[in-house]
């Protein structure tokens, strides 16, 4: 499977994700940006998102797809990594760890209707983990998450690093990509 190419057609990703990241994180970078995301969007059908409805997953894939052709790969990374601070996200914990497990818990809240994927993580050592990220969305997007969820728990003084560990990757066609964290 592809990036970009959802597991299942009947996947629904919740509006309040597409809202989430369009006009929170796409309007930290600027307000062209941000207008940019919206074209994506209504190219896509999806115009004046709710909050409360869902939307086909592919539908919301291409137009990140679309936004990452456009404003260059890098955005997603940035992306990623402030949907944490911008989205509905658990916060009940106070570890890198717990913060790492979360991310699965965020994505099934926001995603319905098949197979939509999961991210599973495994503490290996003290501040070290394993995360396995099994859905469509582009690996550049999983890192700037994981990233940005381990800076959000990390002591002040740590250093977050990702690595792509994994023997698998989505940019070669692969449906997992599998990350070391170290925090």
């Amino acid at each position: 499977m592809a990036t970009y190419e959802a597991f299942d057609q009947g996947v629904e990703v919740k509006g309040q994700t597409v809202l989430s990241i369009v006009e929170e994180a796409m309007g930290r970078f600027s307000e062209a940006y941000q207008e940019r995301a919206i074209q994506a969007l209504a190219t896509e059908g999806i115009t004046d998102p709710e909050p409360d409805e869902w939307y086909p997953q592919q539908t919301w894939l291409n137009a990140f797809e679309t936004i990452a052709e456009e404003l260059q790969p890098h955005v997603l990374d940035r992306l990623g990594e402030q949907l944490p601070e911008v989205a509905m996200w658990p916060n009940d914990f106070d570890t890198v760890s717990q913060g790492l497990q979360s991310i699965d818990n965020a994505y099934q809240q926001n995603h319905r209707g098949g197979e939509i994927g999961y991210y599973e993580f495994e503490q290996t050592d003290n501040r070290t983990g394993e995360i396995i990220c099994y859905n469509p969305y582009p690996c550049l997007f999983d890192r700037g998450l994981i990233r940005g969820v381990a800076r959000q728990y990390a002591s002040v003084d740590a250093f977050v690093f990702i690595e792509e560990t994994g023997k698998t990757c989505r940019r070669e066609g692969d449906d997992t990509c599998v990350y070391t964290v170290y925090w």
